[in-house]
């Protein structure tokens, strides 16, 4: 490759660093079982709701 191919060839774009979180579907699934059982055990959510 010449100088002037490589000086010529684009960058990809740089990754956001921006402190912006995602929750993907997995924790978020985790997160609402933990909230569920909280109500249940707190008493929320009556027995004849839980299997």
């Amino acid at each position: 490759m010449s100088k002037t191919e490589a000086d010529h060839r684009e960058e990809p774009p740089a990754p956001a660093t921006g402190r912006r979180r995602s929750i993907d579907e997995d924790w978020a699934a985790t997160i609402l079982g933990l909230v569920l059982l909280v109500l249940v055990i707190a008493g929320v959510i009556p027995t004849g709701l839980v299997p």
